[in-house]
């Protein structure tokens, strides 16, 4: 019989993962007992699920994954912050929590932080069906070109992977891991997508190059709009609608591939206009932005090979994945207990739970059963 070490049942395990990568573990609790009449205890729901999610990364890596190889591969990555208690920190913040000190007793001032949380390393891969576009089908100019504009490549077959222990490196070994599986052979287009953090373009560069893959990466246009915004402000009063035409203008030409150009005239602007330190703030930043991003904005070559340039994939990730759950208000985490629940929400979005439990439950019998027992099997069994 195929019985669990533990007292409860793997159906009872089942349903514990499932309702504890939903909800809060109150919630759970209570789903379990209108489910099977069972009252547990918010700290057994907690081990169960720690116990249902071990099998995580045994599933993918004895996975093989079929698609289409005319279709781009696109491979991203970013962190959320998960608050967590004190000994679940890392220990460079456990320290800086330690001997913080704030200006109020009973609020945060400005930059200052509680140094409570640890950063959750989100993935993901995912394909598009490569769809040619010009840089009018992204900022439109008129009505004429928005009700021509072409929609963005929808992105398909979408997998993740989140982590509360492993660093950056590793997660981004996971999705190159991932993405091999999908293409071996490594005769398909690779687009890293980034928000422009210079350790996510250092650690997928890395990778690339270990792997002997290339890869190309494209900084998030949103992004880089939203530096050009706060470059704006530096020559427009706040709300000032001249500020967008200013924007737009600037935005089309980053579009064209003219990053650097537009980091010049921004400077000269403000030299021009006379502005002090402070107020060139905004258009300093987006000028080094600019010039210091400049290889990964090709935008019209990602545009006419049919490639994505915005990071939504990550970003609607990282809110689901890690946001929607982790940060039920008054919840602080224990490691484990946030890994688990990364792993079984990940598992759940990638639409692979039941593959998954079917392997769970296969490697609880190898573990718990035919390890115990291999030794002592009759000659000829198995």
């Amino acid at each position: 019989m195929n019985l669990p070490v533990e007292a409860h049942s793997h159906g009872l395990r089942r349903v514990s993962a499932i309702e504890a990568a939903r909800g809060s573990y109150d919630d759970t609790v209570a789903a379990l007992e209108r489910a099977t009449g069972q009252r547990l205890g918010k700290r057994q729901v907690e081990a169960l699920a720690q116990r249902a999610a071990v099998d995580f990364d045994g599933l993918y890596a004895a996975r093989k994954t079929v698609s289409d190889r005319g279709d781009a591969l696109v491979i991203s990555c970013d962190g959320k912050g998960v608050v967590m208690r004190h000994d679940a920190l890392r220990p460079a913040t456990r320290r800086q929590a330690a001997g913080a000190t704030t200006k109020l007793k009973t609020r945060l001032s400005k930059g200052e932080k509680r140094n409570r949380k640890r950063l959750a390393e989100v993935g993901a891969v995912y394909e598009i069906t490569p769809v040619a576009r010009k840089a009018a089908d992204v900022m439109p100019a008129d009505d004429a070109q928005r009700a021509a504009a072409i929609t963005a490549p929808a992105a398909k077959n979408k997998w993740l992977t989140a982590s509360v222990v492993d660093d950056a490196a590793s997660v981004v070994a996971e999705i190159f891991a991932e993405a091999d599986r999908r293409d071996p052979e490594h005769a398909r287009d690779w687009v890293a997508l980034v928000d422009g953090n210079n350790h996510q373009i250092s650690r997928i560069s890395t990778e690339a190059a270990a792997r002997g893959i290339t890869v190309t990466i494209v900084v998030d246009f949103i992004h880089v709009i939203e530096y050009v915004w706060k470059a704006a402000w530096s020559f427009h009063e706040e709300g000032d609608p001249a500020a967008e035409l200013w924007v737009r203008q600037h935005a089309q030409q980053i579009l064209a591939a003219n990053a650097t150009k537009v980091a010049g005239q921004i400077r000269r602007q403000a030299t021009t206009a006379g502005l002090d330190t402070p107020q060139r703030a905004g258009a300093d930043a987006c000028a080094t932005y600019l010039t210091n991003k400049a290889p990964y904005l090709d935008y019209p070559t990602a545009l006419a090979n049919g490639w994505p340039i915005a990071t939504g994939v990550i970003e609607g990730a990282c809110r689901h994945l890690v946001k929607d759950r982790m940060d039920i208000t008054g919840a602080r985490w224990s490691l484990d207990g946030a890994e688990a629940i990364l792993k079984l929400r990940a598992i759940i979005c990638n639409g692979d739970f039941d593959e998954y439990w079917t392997h769970h439950l296969t490697q609880e019998r190898r573990r718990v059963h035919d390890s115990r027992y291999a030794d002592n099997a009759p000659p000829g069994t198995s």
